[in-house]
């Protein structure tokens, strides 16, 4: 792993006693790994299939725009909430249990949403999901730190971040398999016997792990002001888009949360015994690594949520052909992070992290040749290049994060990572989304007109910027076919010119990624055993 400079003063001086050295399958790291593996495969299979689902859980529940969105905020709020809580709560009375717990708790969660009936308690119980899934997402990493020595844990955060990228990945095709075929109700009733395998397997394998020493007052203050400040700046992220950017309401919610957050960190610094150790965010890589891990899933969350717009909605592909042509991008992530993890071994986070994030950059502006009639050939090698360029850094930040902190932290700092990481992909979302919408809305009434729509009603058509930011045309019934030809066609340029500004922000924020990566990793290295 990199080895970096850090200030040791207020690290402990002596390891924590060693707990007494497991025997026969819970000796054995790479069954801890597969443990995780289907907790983890579980909880972000989940968060892409979600987005397939969501029409059809409004027209079978008869919800609003306003409740589809907090089928989603629910869940982030609450996970966003809970991250850091769960691997802390790990670190001190057992990462294992709490492992199993999130498990347990996120499998009826999920029951219970395709149980609840009606929109309300669809949205109630996201919450309580987002909440055990911060209590498990952390302790994966946390165990997989405490079960590998050094010179394995890069290859086993390699399979951990494939799992993590495949996952995701596959969501939308399981999801448009599911919804079609079966129910919006199967999307959530998968996890119940991907959960069960997960309880089995973990009961049978992962070794107890946790803080031998820590025996000290529990910082209740802490988790208050943490998981305030994280509503708070979640909360204004994703509201941001409906609310407006400069509106009151989100820049109050934002500011107010950082300034929680900042005296959050003020408070870490005086008490004896924190929730989130400040002394980690000496170790630059550990810092740099927080930032591109919240950034790399920016991009593939932000991108992956447009794409399915695009093919579905301007291409008119069904949810299981929209996901069978994202397929590059899942092998491709199948690929890069073990292959991330190797190089990272190999060369450095330095080295890996930046080539990632150029990969990414390469994938954003390579869609900018994409336009409403583009071939399938320019498509999959920017899929490709993303798939690449996501894996390699997931595998590379999880080793700057979780691989430099001390043992004793494993927990706390895999749920900084999975923090950054859900706080990335709802600014990716949320940012994007608004990007396409004002840039619709500034071309589309022009779009329409050069398509052949008369200038009245182009204007009248401009207040359905909304929905053209979706992809969607807005035609009607009475329309001839001349004219219902001409809206589609300018509504999906004006469409096409939302995506091509958000590609070029996209790829732009990439490029200052891969300089902060190069630049901030400076002097480490590959890893000395």
């Amino acid at each position: 792993m990199p080895s970096t400079d850090v200030d040791h003063s207020s690290l402990p001086t002596t390891a924590p006693p060693a707990a007494p050295a497991p025997r026969g399958r819970r000796a054995n790291p790479w069954l801890t790994l597969l443990a995780v593996a289907f907790g983890l495969f579980m909880v972000q299979l989940d968060a892409s299939v979600v987005a397939i689902a969501n029409p059809e859980i409004g027209r079978s529940l008869h919800a609003s725009t306003a409740d589809l969105q907090w089928v989603t905020n629910s869940y982030l709020l609450a996970l966003a909430a809970s991250l850091i809580l769960g691997g802390k709560l790990g670190d001190r009375f057992g990462r294992r249990t709490f492992y199993l717990v999130g498990v347990a708790g996120f499998v009826v969660a999920s029951v219970a949403i395709g149980l609840s009936g009606s929109i309300t308690g669809v949205i109630a119980f996201r919450a309580v999901q987002g909440f055990f899934g911060g209590l498990l997402m952390p302790n994966t990493l946390g165990l997989l730190r405490s079960a590998f020595p050094p010179r394995k844990f890069g290859m086993a955060v390699g399979i951990w971040a494939m799992v993590s990228a495949v996952s995701t990945a596959l969501g939308p095709i399981v999801g448009g398999l599911l919804v079609e075929h079966v129910s919006w109700e199967s999307v959530f009733f998968i996890n119940a016997p991907i959960g069960i395998v997960a309880l089995a397997v973990s009961a049978a394998v992962l070794p107890l792990s946790r803080n031998a020493t820590d025996r000290h007052r529990f910082d209740v203050a802490g988790v208050v002001l943490l998981a305030a400040g994280l509503l708070a700046v979640v909360f204004g992220v994703v509201k941001g888009e409906t609310w407006g950017w400069t509106s009151a309401g989100t820049l109050g919610s934002i500011v107010g949360g950082l300034l929680v957050l900042a005296v959050f960190g003020r408070y870490e610094t005086r008490v004896e015994h924190p929730l989130l150790p400040m002394r980690l965010f000496r170790v630059r890589a550990l810092t740099v690594g927080t930032i591109i891990t919240a950034l790399n899933f920016f991009v593939l969350l932000g991108v992956i949520f447009f794409v399915m717009l695009y093919l579905q909605n301007v291409r008119g592909l069904t949810p299981v052909e929209a996901g069978v042509r994202t397929l590059p991008l899942s092998l491709a992530s199948l690929v890069a992070s073990p292959l991330g993890a190797a190089l990272t071994q190999r060369f450095g986070a330095r080295g890996t992290m930046p080539a990632g994030m150029v990969l990414q950059a390469a994938s954003m502006f390579g869609m900018l040749a994409w336009d409403t009639g583009s071939p399938y050939a320019t498509m999959w090698p920017p899929f490709v290049a993303l798939g690449l360029g996501v894996g390699m850094v997931l595998a590379a930040s999880s080793d700057a994060i979780v691989g430099q902190a001390p043992v004793r932290d494993g927990g706390v700092a895999g749920g900084l990572q999975a923090t950054a990481l859900q706080i990335g992909g709802a600014l990716g979302t949320s940012v994007l989304i608004s990007l396409i919408s004002g840039r619709v809305g500034a071309t589309l009434a022009g779009e329409l007109t050069a398509a052949g729509v008369p200038d009245r009603m182009a204007d009248g058509l401009g207040e359905a910027r909304d929905a053209v930011a979706m992809g969607v045309a807005p035609v009607s019934d009475g329309m001839s076919g001349q004219l219902r030809a001409a809206v589609v066609e300018g509504s999906g340029q004006a469409f096409m010119n939302g995506v091509h500004t958000a590609l070029t922000v996209t790829g732009t924020l990439c490029v200052l990624g891969a300089v902060l990566a190069a630049v901030g990793l400076r002097g480490t290295g590959p890893a000395r055993h």
